[in-house]
């Protein structure tokens, strides 16, 4: 996958589990909990969505390495890389 890919797959996920994030208005350092609201649940289920989708695991300690869509896509890419 493309990081543009990636980054597309990522912010699916994202909106499917937080349907009132504007993907229009999104930015790469936005903080999913600390800007956009994301709750735990929510971020529990991305996590969930990227696993299903990218078939990844993807252990506790990881999740800050998830916490902006920067991050997430850098962390991904090198995950799928592998």
């Amino acid at each position: 996958m493309t990081l543009d890919e990636i980054r597309a797959t990522f912010i699916a996920d994202l909106i499917a589990v937080a349907p009132d994030i504007d993907a229009e208005s999104l930015r790469d350092n936005d903080h999913l909990q600390d800007d956009l609201g994301l709750d735990s649940m929510d971020f529990l289920n991305l996590v969930s969505a990227l696993h299903k989708r990218l078939g990844l695991p993807i252990p506790e300690a990881d999740y800050p390495r998830l916490a902006t869509t920067a991050k997430a896509v850098a962390y991904l890419d090198q995950a799928l890389a592998g």
